[in-house]
């Protein structure tokens, strides 16, 4: 149904969500709230709008990025990465970019696995944009992307 809408009561979707353990929703790297997309915001161009090809083109050499990072580690991929290495490993991010991490953990908004998750996101966001090592705004948009925590 093109015009089909959710009418469940608010009080109805919480409980739903509410049967979602801790221990599933901690393997969901990220989380959003879309909106429906109208078939008039498809056809605009405004010119920010990026074709499959060139996504795929960034996907790719970002990938290509993080293999030579893990060159000479058994893993190839962010999402292979054991955490322990990503906390304290060779690349671990520093004290300050850590930060808004560790705060989280210690509020209890994160668990350890979800902290490792955050960061294996947060090297995704690095290698999309570039960069040979994680910064401060790489993890808090990979926070942002996990439940919205905040840093």
């Amino acid at each position: 149904m093109p015009r089909a809408e959710c009418r469940c009561p608010s009080l109805a979707i919480r409980r739903y969500l509410g049967k979602l353990s801790g221990p599933l929703l901690d393997r969901i790297d990220i989380e959003l709230s879309l909106q429906r997309v109208a078939v008039a915001g498809l056809r605009a161009d405004d010119g920010t709008r990026v074709t499959t090809a060139v996504a795929r083109g960034q996907v790719v050499e970002a990938r290509e990025r993080a293999a030579r990072r893990l060159a000479g580690t058994p893993w190839r991929t962010n999402a292979d990465v054991a955490g322990a290495w990503l906390r304290d490993g060779p690349l671990a991010p520093d004290a300050a970019i850590r930060r808004p991490l560790d705060a989280a953990l210690q509020r209890g908004a994160l668990t350890l696995r979800g902290f490792d998750r955050v960061l294996r996101v947060a090297w995704s966001h690095a290698d999309m944009a570039g960069r040979e090592r994680l910064a401060l705004e790489d993890v808090g948009r990979a926070l942002s992307l996990k439940r919205g925590v905040r840093s």
